[in-house]
């Protein structure tokens, strides 16, 4: 009775000295969190209750890595204790084909598993896959990588294809719900959504991370980002530097440590964005505008550079990358960046030392030599980016502290077609104004970004797909307005990516898309009709219905890009991811005609800019349009389909 009390006493007291004052920080964290969400960016309170926020929640993160390893151990047989670092899901190419694997990182050994298939009501198990000590782990370098085997990367066609038929059902859920629609039909679509959205997250990766097991095996993983590699990698890395012997587990070993990966694992679901729940953020649909600045903090010169990743459809994909700061320790970039968002929620910026040894080149295009030299990850707040002004902020990486600053652009904002005031310049005024201002048939904006690709950017990789550095092409901008001499000059030294920005800005800012507002609906129709010969008449009538200017300069963007997709096998651009990058840039009506066509954040990639991309890969496969024949062919053929 004596020995009860006592032990009464103590877990009453532990509860009190223990428990009770980490509750008090998470349930104050909470209500910092609440009081953030409804206190507007521009209150004198907002900065101090960010800085709460922080401390709390760092001070949170420091009890979680204490505690951790004692929730997450498991004993073997031997009464060793065995605890779990890390895991996660990550794409195994095995085979020749994809699969996907949950991963466990214990103290001394990487297993690979995946989820057995079990009957309703029956308890969920891990099959082992394989497993590697860490004592006979190794990460291939890249000269030995060459003899693996070569990742098959999925067109991004075909993955800009899932994405829209993924954004398509979620407006069909969202209508649903909103119609209080059966929930049979509801579940129907989610369970489509999850099986394209399992595709996506297969078939998306394409950095290899391989592993080796010095007894002959090796294996490869295909991760979308080189922040989650560097993590896995750095995680092995650390608990490698510890004594560790190698071994060979019995199976019942095996069994015991693979049957306590379900109760252990820190990851229950599949990261994708049809299992969130319904009250869970949407993240975040349109445009982030972040200025990589300076970096600091590093203890020797070198050649760096950053990139920035951001989660899109449940993983981290990479979005832009700054120039080389060469045999530096404080880099000044001072970049701007056009980031597209697609539900994301954080921001992930990467710091490296640019490898230009020839010998650590590997013929893989994925595989990155480059030396990462700080990483770090930022929440992105609805609440805090939303404003008009730039928010600034600093992100702290192994001793190296990278500045930048960030603001948010909503998409119904960021694709308003707004004409310009000052109608003496070429961005925001109507195309026959300044086609008969210059006495062209095709503005000289476009003829001089066009020929400048040609000369030199039409090997590129990525090239109408990689964003251009914003300054520079708002420098672009600034000049071609001005109608400055100097124009020619600064178009040879511009980097090819900008000159290609400021074409599709040039485009995406005309008062009126090229292929105007009055035919849109006749457009959206035309692509729609099943019948070829129909639809054959249909698209010639519309283009013959176009203004001349906008007729004659469609025709010309058509052949430049059709030049472009000939150099696929080099440049990665086929027909389809021009149509995918300028299909809604030519099309997408100004704000008057489109106030029926966005309900939603995700809207706009569904069917209306599946259709506007179908509407220019029509015209991109069709045989050459002469403008001459065109208005030749007076067979009439009403735009009323």
């Amino acid at each position: 009775m004596e020995i009860l009390v006592v032990v009464r006493l103590c877990c009453n007291c532990t509860y009190a000295l223990l428990y009770k004052p980490i509750d008090r920080v998470t349930r104050s964290t909470l209500v910092l969190h609440d009081l953030l969400k409804h206190t507007p960016a521009d209150h004198p309170d907002y900065p101090l209750l960010q800085d709460a926020l922080r401390i709390s929640q760092n001070f949170l993160s420091s009890i979680n890595e204490d505690i951790d390893p004692r929730r997450t151990a498991v004993t073997t047989p031997k009464g060793e204790t065995r605890q779990l670092v890390k895991d996660g899901f990550l794409v195994e190419l095995s085979e020749g084909s994809r699969k996907l694997r949950h991963v466990f990182l214990f103290t001394d050994v990487l297993l690979c598993a995946k989820l057995k298939k079990t009957a309703v009501g029956k308890h969920q198990q891990y099959d082992c896959k394989w497993y590697v000590p860490l004592a006979d782990l190794v990460f291939p370098s890249p000269e030995e990588s060459e003899h693996c085997p070569q990742v098959h990367v999925i067109p991004d066609h075909e993955l800009e294809d899932m994405k829209m038929k993924i954004s398509a059902i979620k407006s069909e859920v969202q209508k649903e719900k909103a119609n209080k629609g059966q929930s049979r039909a509801i579940e129907r679509l989610k369970k489509k959504m999850f099986e394209n959205e399992f595709w996506l997250l297969l078939n998306s990766p394409a950095i290899p991370f391989r592993i080796h097991n010095r007894n002959g095996k090796s294996y490869l993983f295909l991760l979308s980002s080189d922040y989650e590699r560097s993590e896995w990698r750095e995680a092995i890395q650390r608990l490698q530097k510890k004594d560790l012997q190698a071994f060979v587990l019995s199976s019942v070993e095996l069994q015991v440590l693979t049957g306590s990966c379900f109760k252990l694992r820190t990851v229950h679901n599949i990261p994708v964005t049809s299992n969130k729940d319904d009250d869970e953020s949407p993240g975040l649909y349109g445009f982030l505008h972040v200025i990589v600045h300076s970096a600091k903090g590093f203890k020797q010169s070198a050649n760096l550079y950053c990139t920035l990743e951001v989660d899109s459809f449940g993983y981290f994909v990479s979005k832009a990358k700054t120039r080389v700061f060469r045999d530096t320790t404080e880099p000044q970039w001072n970049e701007e960046f056009e980031i597209e968002l697609e539900g994301s929620q954080s921001l992930r910026i990467l710091c490296y030392e640019k490898c230009y040894d020839k010998t650590k080149l590997n013929k893989d295009n994925n595989e990155i030599v480059d030396k990462i030299m700080g990483k770090g990850q930022i929440q992105l707040d609805p609440q805090a980016v939303q404003t008009k002004n730039w928010h600034m902020d600093v992100i702290e990486m192994n001793g190296i502290k990278v500045e930048f600053s960030m603001k948010f652009t909503s998409r119904d904002m960021s694709l308003k077609r707004t004409p310009s005031k000052k109608q003496t310049g070429v961005f925001g005024v109507k195309i026959s104004v300044v086609t008969k201002r210059e006495r062209s048939k095709v503005p000289y904006i476009v003829r001089q970004c066009i020929e400048e690709v040609e000369k030199r950017g039409i090997e590129e990789v990525g090239i109408y797909r990689i964003s251009g550095v914003a300054t520079d092409i708002q420098a672009l901008k600034a000049v071609f307005d001005a109608n400055n001499k100097d124009i020619l000059v600064m178009l040879s030294d511009m980097d090819i990516n900008a000159i290609a920005g400021t074409l599709k800005l040039y485009f995406r800012e005309l008062p009126e898309p090229l292929l105007t507002d009055r035919l849109y609906p006749a457009f959206m129709e035309g692509i729609a009709l099943s019948d070829p010969a129909a639809k054959e008449n249909c698209m010639m009538h519309l283009l013959r219905s176009l203004p001349d200017p906008n007729l004659i300069t469609f025709l010309f963007l058509l052949e430049h890009l059709k030049r472009v997709a000939e150099k696929e096998p080099i440049n990665k651009m086929s027909l389809h991811n021009l149509a995918t990058v300028f299909g809604p840039t030519l099309l997408r009506p100004s704000e008057g005609e489109s106030k029926g066509h966005l309900t939603l954040a995700s809207d706009i990639w569904s069917h209306d800019v599946m259709a506007q991309v179908q509407v220019l890969l029509y015209y991109l496969q069709h045989p050459p349009i002469s403008f001459t024949e065109l208005k030749r062919n007076t067979l009439y053929f009403s735009t009323d389909v």
